[in-house]
């Protein structure tokens, strides 16, 4: 079995200029549009309650937030040391404008310039599958990724989808991970994933 074992925030970043050193492409990156549970998950997968803080204002978090994160495979006895990268949401409708061109702007150059980063986990909401905004995400990543990286998509709030939905939603999206932080559901399977990319990484 493959769980995280230990969790430490570590810095906040207003950009990639102030983003913290580090000598390894270790880096998982997660990004969604606001209000799609990404700090929820991020509590999930390290089994923290309040690791990453939820907040009741979507849009309110403008910083890049780093963590220390420890994996451990149970059966082999081995670690795996990481950071786990909390992006700002994007597209909240409320902020100023002025204020999302620069906020969107440090986004765009962090993802694109930043090259610790193993992992993209781009989250969607399952009951919102199909908006331009995520769309717009999926080609971007797709263009700026390089060989040595990889995008990890992955549906929130399954649970919120009677079976029906979920079945649509898994046949049109194969490969993606799917997620109930609330029911628990897929946490193993996704951290077990990300210990699997990080690990394959060749020096």
């Amino acid at each position: 079995m493959i769980e995280i074992i230990d969790a430490n925030f570590v810095t906040s970043a207003p950009n990639i200029r102030l983003a913290p050193e580090n000598e390894y492409h270790n880096e998982v990156a997660f990004m969604a549009r606001s209000n799609t549970g990404k700090s929820s998950l991020l509590n999930s997968l390290t089994q923290r309650k309040s690791l990453a803080k939820v907040s009741a204002t979507p849009g309110k978090t403008r910083l890049i937030n780093y963590f220390d994160v420890v994996f451990a495979d149970r059966e082999n006895n081995e670690r795996l040391s990481a950071k786990f990268v909390d992006l700002p949401g994007f597209g909240y409708a409320k902020v100023a404008k002025s204020l999302k061109i620069d906020w969107e702007k440090n986004l765009t150059d962090f993802i694109s310039e930043r090259k610790q980063i193993r992992i993209f986990v781009h989250l969607i909401d399952s009951r919102h599958p199909d908006l331009a905004i995520d769309h717009s995400v999926s080609e971007y990543l797709l263009d700026i990724c390089t060989p040595e990286q990889y995008i990890v998509t992955i549906f929130t709030k399954i649970d919120k989808l009677n079976q029906k939905e979920l079945s649509e939603l898994r046949k049109r999206f194969p490969n993606a991970l799917m997620v109930s932080n609330s029911k628990r559901k897929g946490i193993d399977a996704i951290v077990a994933h990300f210990y699997d990319l990080l690990k394959s990484e060749t020096v």
